[in-house]
């Protein structure tokens, strides 16, 4: 591979203010460092502390760091504790315990407060109803239930119970769910009758009854629906109970029980290159620890802070920073159940002065639409809102371009916010490359250095270290606290995935390319290395997407799938489809698209639905029957193709499939 040149220059640097240096937990460049130092010094003793200080331990551990079955790396695993109990307990006796936890907005604009004594007490009683259905510790349960404070209890209680919890984005198919009711082996799936978004009303639980008569699910045993509107929904007598039902008679204390730092805490279904969703899975010590630590550190949190992570909790963003980081810290946050735009594009801004909101974190796509609805309707425009509660910002779920970074800098900071542009995945369970507020001096469209204790480095195919300056891939050498530890029912596909043999199989492969410059020595992420996408800062697998369009068995006969820029979504996605008829053209080809995207969205979710399709009378390919992907990239994004196509079988299908409808 030739080294991936790096064309974006940014010259332009925001050192923080001295008032933030002095009130941040790290506080300048030289704090920074010598958390740096400690961590390269004494690696475990560095995370040891951090453990101890961090969570709060029924059985105190005495191994830190276990390498022994690399890299099935485990953390502090003789030690016990419980996630639940490190959210709520923990904080009672405290003046904590009386504050309001959670701001819940919904769709409609009402609010609701639940302070931490009353979200124990619910959490509880939602344990007990769970125990009574007969799920127990290792049990694993499915939840698919809209952006509530419902949804987080759900997960709370779970933890409590020593349940592991499996959320599915509630835009997912019913397919999508009963894979991973079937992958998962789940025991039960707790879900919502409807779910409110942009003021209409969204079906759930006749997708999870779809999902379910498709077949396979054996191991269910019960549905747990929530009501959140009025509107009756199908119920299945001896599987399906109301919350209502479930909790009746319920007490509203429940002993938290105590689970080794290694048991499995949840498992989140993410996109791979190839079809099938890897189920990474997370324990429960490390996750939690660096949850918390990063709430500190990142976001530097303060008691007096109103936080407000805009993601969903079927999002590992929602799970680290929205169910479990905020409540560890003991903060006041901010759960809005509907979508920026709606009833008008400033319910972003509008929020933020509503609820006196002082760190925001929500991702690029959020903010580049935004910009968009701003610039066209002044109505909508930030500059309209006080956003003087403000004081720090951050951005989420994939790169932010320079551009947007000013806006979000100059209009939602007015230029005193700094912007935390956060890099991590869901196999890395919380932030691993970001600025720290009060230290890093910032530099638009870079998320600058990794965290204490995450040796991150930019290498060459073998492992090599590259120089700053010249672009490579992403990895991370040594194993930290919160990293995926497998992938659930399928180890030997963790070990190829993330630790390729060809790099020695002990690093951490992050299947991003990125470079660092060479002044700073800072990182910018420059784009996935393998067939993932990210729409929308969420990871889409090419392969999944063309399994979802070739499964249309009656009117497709192949297809691929690629990434093209876009100004909103960051990428946009671009099928290119053979069908098994005459390639068709004008209106009726606009009409075969409308069936092809409404399929996949059944299939997979809206969320993949791609933006063009193409149709072309054959893919072009090598000789040995590979597509030739990078030939597809260049006409989705419509440049000139300057590559060599005369191995191409039929040449005339490059006109074809540069075609749009």
């Amino acid at each position: 591979m030739s080294a991936i040149e790096s064309v974006l220059v940014e010259n332009r640097v925001f050192p923080p203010s001295e008032a933030i240096v002095k009130a941040a937990r790290v506080s300048g460049m030289e704090s920074y460092d010598a958390l740096c130092a400690e961590a390269a010094q004494d690696f475990e003793g560095f995370w040891a502390r951090q453990a101890r200080e961090h969570l709060v331990w029924t059985k105190p551990f005495t191994r830190t760091l276990d390498e022994s079955n690399a890299p099935f790396y485990k953390w502090f695993d003789d030690g016990e504790l419980n996630a639940s109990a490190n959210c709520l307990d923990k904080h009672m006796g405290t003046p904590v315990e009386n504050k309001t936890a959670i701001i819940f907005e919904a769709d409609d604009g009402t609010t609701l407060k639940v302070s931490y004594k009353e979200l124990l007490a619910r959490v509880s009683q939602f344990a007990n109803a769970l125990k009574a259905q007969g799920i127990q510790k290792g049990d694993r349960v499915i939840i698919y239930m809209p952006m509530t404070v419902e949804g987080v209890i759900a997960m709370q209680a779970c933890a409590r119970i020593g349940a592991t919890h499996s959320v599915v984005f509630g835009g997912f198919s019913a397919k999508a769910l009963q894979e991973r009711i079937i992958d998962a082996g789940a025991v039960a799936v707790i879900t919502a009758n409807y779910q409110m978004r942009g003021g209409k009303e969204l079906p759930l639980k006749a997708i999870v009854d779809d999902g379910i008569a498709l077949g396979g699910c054996t191991t269910l045993k019960t549905v747990l629906v929530y009501m959140r509107t009025a509107t009756a929904c199908n119920m299945v007598a001896g599987r399906d109970k109301t919350f209502d039902e479930a909790l009746q008679g319920q007490s509203t204390e429940c002993a938290p029980v105590a689970v080794g730092a290694e048991h499995p805490l949840f498992i989140l279904y993410t996109s791979g290159s190839t079809g099938k969703p890897k189920g990474v899975q997370h324990a429960t010590g490390g996750y939690l620890m660096w949850a918390k630590m990063t709430m500190d550190w990142t976001f530097d949190i303060q008691p007096s802070d109103v936080f407000w992570c805009t993601a969903d909790i079927g999002w590992i963003t929602g799970h680290t920073y929205v169910a479990y980081g905020p409540l560890a810290a003991g903060c006041t946050q901010v759960i809005f159940e509907g979508i920026p735009t709606y009833p008008n594009a400033g319910r972003f801004w509008q929020m933020i002065e509503r609820h006196k909101v002082t760190v925001f974190y929500t991702a690029p796509t959020a903010i580049r639409s935004l910009i968009k609805a701003a610039e066209a309707d002044e109505k909508v425009h930030p500059d309209r809102s006080d956003l003087s509660s403000l004081r720090i910002l951050g951005s989420v779920g994939e790169p932010i371009n320079p551009e947007a970074w000013m806006w979000y800098h100059r209009h939602v900071g007015r230029e005193k916010c700094p912007i935390v542009d956060t890099f991590w995945q869901t196999e890395t369970g919380g932030h691993v490359i970001t600025p720290l507020p009060g230290a890093t001096p910032l530099v638009p469209g870079s998320c600058t250095l990794p965290l204490p204790g995450i040796m991150a480095a930019i290498v060459d195919e073998v492992g090599n270290d590259i120089p700053n300056g010249s672009g490579g891939m992403l990895v991370i050498k040594r194993p930290w606290p919160s990293m995926i530890r497998t992938i659930w029912n399928d180890p030997e596909r963790f070990k190829t995935s993330y630790f390729p043999p060809e790099m020695g199989g002990k690093i951490y492969l992050a299947g991003d390319g990125a470079v660092r410059s060479a002044d700073r020595g800072y990182f910018r992420i420059t784009g996935r290395i393998d067939d993932v996408l990210n729409v929308s800062g969420h990871r889409m697998g090419t392969m999944e997407i063309e399994s979802a369009l070739v499964s249309k068995t009656d009117l497709v006969a192949e297809a691929a799938v690629v990434g093209r820029p876009d100004d909103v979504t960051g990428e946009a996605i671009c099928a290119f489809v053979v069908l098994k008829r005459s390639r068709p053209v004008g209106e009726e080809a606009k009409q075969i698209a409308k069936e092809l995207r409404d399929w996949v969205a059944k299939e997979i979710g809206p969320i993949a639905k791609p933006k063009d399709i193409r149709f072309g009378d054959n893919l072009p390919k090598t000789r040995s029957g590979k597509i030739m992907r990078r030939l597809l990239r260049s006409i989705a994004k419509g440049e000139a193709i300057t590559q060599d196509t005369s191995t191409l079988e039929n040449p005339a299908i490059l006109e074809q499939l540069a075609e749009k409808l």
